[in-house]
């Protein structure tokens, strides 16, 4: 009796290994699943955030009439920058020193507009997020440097046919565009600076026809410049 019941603790044993060894192997044979999470009906890409975020206003920019006496140039453009990329810096006197920014800043460059006290067009903030302006705009205090110094700018980047690959190509993108994702901002409207001014604000999607430059192109063209 006693080896009777060893042998059938045995043969259980034994079955329950064949099985269990069975249903391992099958499910080593199924393809490997993850489990992906809910994800939206649009794919965000981080390098093309706020991109259409000023598309809204295409079609005003398109009919909207240039204002010749008070419109911007890139010379206008370039020199309230330290150097090419900089920030620009605040060419009027701010009105609260404690301000952070947000609150009193976009009221003017949000959306732009033309300020009768300063008798220009209010450029517009590609990143109006960004409410903590003072953090990299800085006021003048002066017309001329405190001390002199050698510092040379960084010549601009090209405009025109140096910008393109082939004559009728679309112009490359020469600059980078963190904080400057908002093509519209600087490129339409009356205090866009008239030489980079698009002629197609309603064609929203930039990047669909312009591409970013690199690093060669950009020394290419810094060389024929020079």
């Amino acid at each position: 009796m006693k080896r009777l019941g060893i042998l059938s603790l045995f043969v259980v044993l034994v079955v329950g290994f064949v099985f269990v060894w069975n249903r391992s192997y099958e499910a080593g044979l199924e393809d490997a699943y993850v489990p992906l999470e809910k994800q939206s009906q649009t794919l965000e890409i981080p390098s093309e955030k706020g991109v259409f975020e000023r598309s809204k206003y295409a079609l005003d920019y398109a009919n909207m009439p240039i204002d010749e006496n008070h419109e911007r140039s890139l010379k206008t453009y370039y020199d309230k920058r330290a150097y090419h990329g900089a920030p620009p810096s605040i060419p009027h006197e701010v009105l609260d020193e404690r301000s952070m920014g947000g609150a009193t800043c976009l009221k003017c460059h949000e959306n732009g507009g033309y300020v009768a006290k300063w008798k220009a067009y209010a450029p517009v903030t590609p990143h109006p997020d960004k409410v903590n302006c003072r953090q990299c705009h800085v006021p003048e205090h002066s017309n001329t440097l405190f001390r002199g110094t050698n510092f040379e700018k960084v010549k601009a980047p090209a405009v025109g046919i140096l910008n393109k690959a082939l004559r009728s190509s679309p112009p490359v993108i020469p600059h980078q565009i963190q904080l400057r994702e908002n093509c519209l901002a600087c490129h339409a409207g009356p205090s866009a600076p008239k030489e980079i001014r698009v002629s197609h604000p309603e064609r929203v999607n930039c990047r669909q026809c312009h591409a970013l430059n690199n690093k060669e192109v950009t020394d290419i063209g810094i060389f024929i410049r020079k």
